[in-house]
């Protein structure tokens, strides 16, 4: 039995999944063989997966989205480092009900970086996700030695809205050891970084951006690109337009700026943790999330969990707090049936109040329709 589910957002940590799941199964099969893998697909939690996989935690002081100190993890094991751009930069670090969508930066998300390089680490997993940010990770570069400067030579101050007045770029002085380090985008999103399908216009109003922020954050990231383009030449313009540009208020755009190559997280994140080894003794595997609906099919963990163990030919079923998929996706998508927590609560308040007890009782019914 492999459990490889993903966090119940506001509820249960992708660890705290495992554990219920494996409670309620045991409690049918007590001597039930379990391997417990929680997985992430490169947003907030990221660390946490890599850590419950063995990786060894990391905390250091970086600056949080509004310029603020906070203390921030990463993940090591051997010379791979797992850094979650949410750790620093994500909106958990900012106070509740508070949004700076045109000042939040991504310093803090550089300074994660260079804690990376100086841990040794030759391969960085940058999973990215869950922002605060809509800066095209101008702060981030900016930690690691990139200059961005207004027409009086002053550096621009913090966050999307002032890379109007970007009048010059200089990235020579970029911590060199960057140059060595094989550096991976991993995300769930493929948006390009400016335009209709773009990060101010699809994720600004999740970050507290009203639609003239989305427009001038989308005015102000396309100013932002045409000046790294003088700088540094075509590739610029390319790199604004690529998939994954627009990920996390554009930080993607920024690790690609970096020579980092784009991959989708969950594909990332199974590869470091073991999943292929992990799952060549499992009969079943459950994998889940707080909800499956469409967004799930789109790169989220359990559509990668299930990929993969199809792939092998192993039986998948998933847990969830709401689920919003018929039984033909579910199918498309690998995954033979799912088990939503609304399904033995129909009160969805509770439910996420009371979600790890109500995920035993799931995990009981799932043991007798499949182990026993």
């Amino acid at each position: 039995m492999l459990i490889a589910a993903d966090k119940f957002k506001g509820s249960l940590t992708a660890v705290q999944v495992a554990e219920r799941v494996t409670a309620g199964l045991r409690r049918v099969v007590p001597d039930l063989d379990v391997t417990a893998m929680p997985v992430a697909d490169g947003g907030d939690g990221t660390v946490d997966a890599a850590v419950a996989a063995g990786f060894e935690r990391r905390e250091i002081r970086v600056a949080g989205p509004l310029g603020d100190e906070v203390t921030a993890a990463f993940a090591v094991r051997g010379d791979t480092a797992v850094v979650e751009m949410a750790e620093a930069s994500g909106l958990q670090r900012l106070p509740k009900g508070v949004f700076a969508p045109l000042t939040s930066s991504t310093y803090g998300s550089g300074e994660l970086l260079r804690a990376a390089l100086d841990a040794g680490a030759r391969t960085i997993v940058f999973g990215v996700g869950g922002s605060a940010t809509t800066d095209g990770g101008a702060g981030m570069l900016s930690a690691l030695g990139a200059r961005f400067l207004d027409a009086e030579g002053e550096p621009v101050p913090p966050g999307g809205g002032a890379l109007t007045d970007l009048a010059s770029a200089d990235l020579t002085g970029l911590d060199p050891r960057l140059t060595s380090v094989d550096l991976i985008l991993a995300s769930d999103v493929d948006n390009p970084l400016t335009g209709p399908k773009g990060a101010p216009a699809v994720y600004g109003p999740q970050k507290g951006a009203a639609p003239d922020d989305v427009d001038a954050l989308d005015a102000a990231l396309g100013h932002y690109a045409k000046v790294l383009e003088e700088a540094i030449g075509a590739k610029a313009a390319e790199y604004a337009a690529a998939p994954g540009a627009g990920a996390a208020g554009g930080i993607g755009y920024g690790a690609l700026l970096l020579g980092a190559r784009f991959r989708p997280g969950i594909d990332v994140m199974l590869d470091v943790l073991g999943f292929a080894a992990a799952l060549e003794g499992a009969t079943l595997v459950i994998t889940g999330e707080g909800s499956l609906d469409e967004q799930t099919l789109h790169g989220k963990a359990p559509a990668g969990v299930a990929a993969a163990a199809r792939a092998e030919g192993k039986e998948v079923v998933a847990v969830c707090g709401r689920l919003a998929l018929p039984p033909q996706s579910l199918g498309h998508a690998g995954i033979r049936r799912a088990y939503p927590l609304t399904a033995l609560e129909p009160d969805v308040v509770k439910c996420i109040a009371e979600a790890g007890p109500i995920l035993e009782r799931v995990a009981e019914n799932i043991a007798r329709d499949f182990l026993v």
